[in-house]
C-alpha cells in the first residue's frame, strides 16, 4: 500500500467511539478519521464539532455503499452488533478493527477470522489494556526474572457504582453480551493469557448484586495455566474500598500495584496522546517490588501507551506486517469467558 494517509470510518460514537477510538485515530500519523457513524442527533453534533473534516452519517450501510472512500472501519458499537458489522465491512473489502470483546461467542469470532483470511484483509481487536502502564510494568518484571518463577497473578478492576447506570451494558438479554464478565473480563482474561499462555482450567463465580439488575456485576474468575501458574481475576461494581490493581507473586519476590491506568480518565477529559507526559503516572501511584529478603523498592510505572495500538494498525495496513492484536488471542479469551459462564452455572471447574 502507498504512503498516502489511510482513511478510517468509525462506527459508533458512544463512550468507546468518542473517548477510546476517535482521539487515537485522529492523532495517529498516517491515519485520518474520515467518517463517523451514529444515529443519535446529540452525538452527531458532538462528532461534527470535534472532527469537522469527518463525514457524519446515521447508518453503517452508508459506508458500505461506497467502500472505495475508506481503507478501514472501526466497529465501536454495542457488543451484539460487532459480528454483523465487522462481517459487512470485510465483505465490502475493508480492513477492520473491532472493539473488545471481538464477538459474543468464540464461534462468531472464528467465523470472522476465517472470512478475513479468505479475503486477505486485516482484522484486529482493540485490546487496549495490553498497553496499560501497570500491565506493561508487570510484564517487564516477569520477563526480567526479578520475581523468579511466577506462582500467581491477582488482577482486579474494582469500581464503586452502587446505582446502576442503565444501558445495554447492564442488560440481562444474553444477545447484548453485557455484564462485567464480558465488559471487564475481556481485559483481565486477555492480560492473563498474554502473560502466562493458554488456560487449562477455569472456575468462576458470577453474581448479580445490585437490586433491579439482571446481569452480572460482581465476578471472580480463576484460571490455571500451563506450568501451574494461577490467575485470580476480580471485577465488581461494588467495591467502596478497592483492592490492589495487580499483585504478582513469584518465588523470588512480589509486585503490588494500586490504582488504575491514567489513560482512560485522560481521554474522557479530552486529553490526547500527543501531549507531553501522556500515560505517565504520579510517583505516589507507583507499585512496590518486595524481594526474597523482604526489601521493598518502588518501581516506576511504565507510561501507558494506547496510541501504540493504532500506530501498529497503521503499519500493518500500510506494510502488510502483523496486526497489533491477533484475533486468535481474543478468540481464546472468549473461550475462557464462555467456560467461566458454564463454571458459574454448574458450580464446577471447566477444563479446556
Amino acid at each position: 500500500m502507498s504512503d498516502t494517509t489511510l482513511r478510517v470510518g468509525l462506527v459508533g460514537y458512544g463512550l468507546a467511539g468518542s473517548a477510546f477510538h476517535a482521539p487515537l485515530i485522529s492523532t495517529t500519523p498516517g491515519l485520518s478519521l474520515a467518517a463517523i457513524v451514529t444515529a443519535d442527533p446529540g452525538r452527531r453534533a458532538a462528532a461534527a464539532a470535534a472532527y469537522p473534516d469527518a463525514r457524519i452519517v446515521e447508518r453503517a450501510e452508508e459506508l458500505w455503499a461506497d467502500p472505495g472512500e475508506l481503507d478501514a472501519v472501526v466497529v465501536a458499537s454495542p457488543n451484539r452488533t460487532h459480528a454483523p458489522l465487522a462481517r459487512a465491512a470485510l465483505e465490502a473489502g475493508l480492513a477492520v478493527v473491532v472493539d473488545k470483546p471481538l464477538t459474543r461467542t468464540a464461534a462468531e469470532g472464528e467465523e470472522l477470522a476465517a472470512l478475513a483470511a479468505e479475503r486477505g484483509l486485516l482484522l484486529t481487536v482493540y485490546q487496549n489494556r495490553r498497553w496499560d502502564g501497570d500491565f506493561r510494568t508487570a510484564r517487564r518484571l516477569i520477563e526480567s526474572g526479578e520475581l523468579g518463577r511466577v506462582l500467581r497473578l491477582e488482577s482486579r478492576f474494582d469500581r464503586w457504582r452502587p446505582v446502576p447506570k442503565g444501558g445495554w451494558r447492564e442488560s440481562g438479554d444474553p444477545a447484548d453480551a453485557g455484564g462485567l464478565l464480558y465488559d471487564l473480563g475481556s481485559h483481565l482474561v486477555d492480560q492473563a493469557l498474554q502473560l502466562f499462555g493458554a488456560a487449562t482450567e477455569v472456575y468462576a463465580e458470577v453474581h448479580t448484586r445490585r437490586a433491579a439488575l439482571t446481569t452480572d456485576d460482581d465476578v471472580f474468575v480463576a484460571l490455571r495455566h500451563a506450568g501451574d501458574v494461577r490467575s485470580h481475576l476480580w471485577m465488581t461494581a461494588l467495591a467502596a474500598a478497592p483492592g490492589p490493581r495487580l499483585r504478582v507473586l513469584g518465588d523470588r519476590g512480589a509486585y503490588v500495584k494500586y490504582g488504575l491506568d491514567v489513560q482512560e480518565d485522560a481521554l474522557r477529559a479530552g486529553r490526547r496522546p500527543t501531549e507531553p507526559g501522556w500515560g505517565e503516572e504520579p510517583p505516589a501511584a507507583h507499585g512496590v517490588l518486595t524481594d526474597a529478603e523482604g526489601n521493598e523498592r518502588v518501581v516506576p510505572t511504565e507510561p501507558g501507551a494506547y496510541q501504540e495500538f493504532y500506530a501498529g494498525f497503521a503499519a500493518a495496513l500500510r506494510d502488510g506486517g502483523p496486526a497489533p492484536v491477533d484475533p486468535a488471542g481474543s478468540i481464546a479469551a472468549l473461550r475462557v469467558l464462555e467456560a467461566a459462564r458454564r463454571s458459574a452455572e454448574h458450580g464446577e471447574v471447566v477444563r479446556l
